[in-house]
């Protein structure tokens, strides 16, 4: 059975999408969802958030350039086994260029990742994008069967929310990624002392219905610490309420997009 592929993207920074990727990962891993994290951004940091070194040739930029298998790139996490990582390098800036001078470019990184996916070793594959809508980010979301946006509890970010949308649906038209889905918005940053993050939330709610996670991750000093450290927030403070939060995202992933368990 083919893994189920997810990106995690935004065009604004600072809203979340990395951390996000890093502990959804992991929360989906020890429920038993073998899971891939693929880092695309350049600065690394899903890298050295799970405490992976950024090693020359370790990360997807050789394959999209035609040498090698994403398959040979995967690496365990460490006791997680159900968790891997394919890691990213600083090289993986110089693919936005090439990239666009190849033929069908927006699709390089889909059929890069078709043995991965095909290999049924593996149940959910994560892809987390630079924050910018480039070449890289456009590649993911043509790869993806569904799109997580991270969206933080303030109005600017609402305008971000739009943008990618409008993404989507061109790249929908456009017959890139005709089964691209918006799989779920993850309000990220939640600060429920404030007037100001309750309006928002309920006015994305308004918009968007279902398609919002009931999880909502809290404005925490302990997931800003834990990548520090190169550890999940299950590693540096298990029992704190970011921690539990991804927990209770990781059981709604599961049951939304009926990911296998082992």
């Amino acid at each position: 059975m083919c893994a189920k592929v997810f990106t995690i993207a935004n065009q604004k920074g600072g809203v979340g999408k990395t951390t996000t990727a890093i502990n959804l990962s992991y929360a989906l891993a020890e429920k038993g969802v073998r899971t891939v994290l693929v880092d695309l951004d350049p600065q690394a940091n899903a890298t050295s958030g799970l405490g992976l070194e950024k090693h020359e040739g370790g990360s997807l930029y050789g394959p999209l350039c035609g040498e090698g298998s994403a398959l040979e790139k995967v690496q365990p996490v460490g006791s997680n086994k159900n968790l891997f990582m394919i890691p990213s390098e600083v090289d993986m800036a110089a693919i936005e260029i090439e990239l666009f001078q190849r033929d069908n470019y927006l699709v390089q990184l889909r059929d890069c990742l078709a043995p991965l996916r095909a290999s049924g070793d593996y149940d959910a594959i994560i892809l987390d994008c630079p924050p910018a809508l480039g070449m890289l980010s456009m590649n993911s979301l043509a790869a993806a069967d569904f799109l997580l946006i991270a969206l933080q509890c303030e109005y600017l970010a609402m305008e971000g929310l739009g943008q990618i949308l409008k993404v989507v649906d061109k790249l929908r038209d456009a017959g890139v990624n005709d089964d691209l889905a918006l799989g779920g918005i993850l309000m990220t940053m939640f600060d429920q002392r404030t007037n100001l993050a309750h309006q928002v939330v309920g006015e994305v709610r308004n918009h968007f219905d279902e398609k919002v996670f009931r999880s909502m991750i809290p404005r925490s000093i302990r997931l800003s610490e834990a990548p520090s450290f190169g550890q999940s927030i299950f590693e540096y403070e298990p029992n704190c309420r970011g921690a539990n939060a991804y927990r209770y995202l990781a059981e709604e992933v599961i049951e939304r997009f009926d990911l296998g368990q082992k």
